[in-house]
């Protein structure tokens, strides 16, 4: 069921009343039973892999709780990490492995025949996996208590909103809130209803109309010139942006609907000065589990700068293959990692630079600088995310860095590659300049430097009547071109 769909937008608002009519202590009970239907409606098979995590999940955690013996607590961590964990790599990556494996030997014998399973790929199997190991690590650190009530726990697994894709919600964030007795309130719904408006507008509106021309790309790299292949790049950042806040901001909104405040996973990645910052500001939840439960672990940045260095490429890695099995995801993951490791190396170098020079660092020409040439870097990435195979990698950075032309006819053969005309160039530039409304939109407090100045500031940071016409008229205008050309389409983070 996705969030795009005329279901869903039947099954949220019913159990959104159900909720609110029941009891508290039945409250649990539906929203149980509803996140199941929501999960069991791809497919209801998938419901086993879900149902054994969350027992494996719940049951050593309540043992854990209930030794202090080290080796049995130990014990008990080593077993729900071999079970999650061995459901995920087996479901995710059993045939990525088993390809690379084959690879290998056909460096020695070129006749091997391809393995392959037929394993289907769960929905949202990594967000589910990791949200429950977190679970099990912090009852272990003895940083929150087990969790006695199995139902609580299991919905906490399987809470609907964040489910498929995120955010990775913490157990001290998440289970206190579904134990809690909610009341009904307008500023809850009146929040719910800003994000849900956000989040339909930057899914079903930008998103997927920068899919257009990402998708008509990228099926022909071979015959698109180096400006088509870096256009569709940028424009595909916009889009997987759009896409997965979207999806969050669509979570947030249907869980505060029923008074929970789920962990906000994106602030404005597109607006920051560094790769680091553009990290710590996308996909927020995932940065921090593995700077919790990996990086820390590793030695975070306790013993010297080498070692920093290792943690950092070893975490972009893992990152890189938990975005997909496929060696172009490894590729974006250690592309990242080293822009990073190279911030590190150059910031100090660089400040003590810029101060002999006399240059201000917190310059606005020079902030400006730092967020085109962040935005450029992580445009390049994106080409391994987006492409289906090495190989695919491989033909974009040679087109993209082979020739290019300022002559109208090579401007022309870029456009009919993106398949875009001359109305629909200015229907992308009105979506692209709706991003900053859309983020004023959900607002709860005052953020710092507003772009619009301090006398928006002074009248509370709402939204003023030509802000609304101009969201409608563009939501509207987009929409329709939307549905005309059957271009409306799932989640890509579901993938994952």
């Amino acid at each position: 069921m996705n969030f795009n769909s005329l279901a869903f937008l039947i099954f949220l608002p019913a159990v959104v009343l159900l909720y609110w009519l029941l009891p508290h202590k039945f409250r649990w009970v539906l929203l149980l039973a509803a996140s199941y239907f929501f999960y069991m409606s791809w497919n209801a098979w998938l419901i086993v892999l879900i149902m054994t995590t969350t027992v494996t999940a719940y049951v050593t955690s309540i043992l854990i709780s209930r030794t202090q013996k080290t080796a049995l607590r130990r014990l008990w961590l080593a077993v729900a990490l071999v079970i999650c964990l061995g459901l995920l790599i087996f479901f995710k990556y059993i045939n990525f492995m088993l390809e690379s494996a084959v690879g290998v030997i056909r460096l020695f014998d070129p006749a091997f025949d391809d393995i392959f399973l037929n394993v289907i790929l769960p929905v949202g199997i990594s967000f589910y996996t990791f949200q429950t190991l977190s679970y099990v690590v912090d009852v272990y650190r003895g940083d929150f208590p087990a969790e006695k009530h199995f139902g609580y726990f299991a919905l906490y697994v399987v809470y609907f909103p964040q489910l498929v894709a995120g955010p990775i919600e913490k157990p001290g964030t998440l289970l206190p809130q579904l134990r809690s007795e909610h009341k009904l309130s307008e500023d809850d719904f009146l929040a719910g209803g800003k994000w849900l408006l956000s989040g339909f507008f930057r899914k079903c509106v930008i998103a997927d109309f920068c899919g257009m021309f990402v998708d008509k790309v990228y099926a022909d790299l071979g015959s698109a010139n180096a400006l088509a292949i870096f256009v569709a790049s940028a424009l595909f950042l916009v889009q997987i942006y759009n896409d997965f806040a979207g999806y969050s901001e669509i979570a947030l909104g249907s869980a505060r609907l029923m008074g929970v405040k789920l962990s906000k996973n994106f602030d404005r990645p597109l607006a920051s000065t560094s790769f680091t910052q553009f990290f710590r500001r996308w996909h927020i939840t995932l940065y921090q589990w593995f700077t919790q439960y990996v990086y820390i672990p590793l030695g975070g940045n306790r013993k010297g700068r080498a070692r920093k260095l290792l943690n950092t490429m070893i975490v972009f890695a893992l990152c890189g293959l938990w975005h997909g099995a496929n060696w172009t995801f490894v590729i974006w993951g250690l592309t990242a990692g080293v822009f990073i490791c190279i911030e590190t190396l150059i910031k100090k170098p660089c400040l003590t630079l810029l101060k002999e020079l006399g240059i201000d660092p917190r310059g606005e020409v020079f902030m400006l600088v730092r967020r085109c040439v962040v935005l450029l870097l992580f445009v390049l990435c994106c080409v391994p995310f987006r492409a289906q195979n090495v190989s695919e990698v491989g033909l974009a950075f040679s087109r993209m860095f082979g020739v290019w032309s300022l002559d109208a006819a090579y401007f022309d053969a870029a456009f009919e590659s993106l398949g875009m005309s001359p109305l629909q160039l200015v229907m992308l530039i009105t979506c692209i300049a709706a991003m900053g409304i859309i983020y004023r939109l959900t607002l709860e407090k005052p953020p710092e430097g507003l772009p619009l100045g301090e006398a928006e500031a002074r009248v509370g940071y709402s939204v003023n009547m030509s802000v609304y016409i101009y969201g409608i008229l563009a939501v509207a205008f987009c929409w329709l071109s939307l549905l005309s050309n059957s271009d409306v389409s799932m989640f890509a983070y579901f993938q994952f």
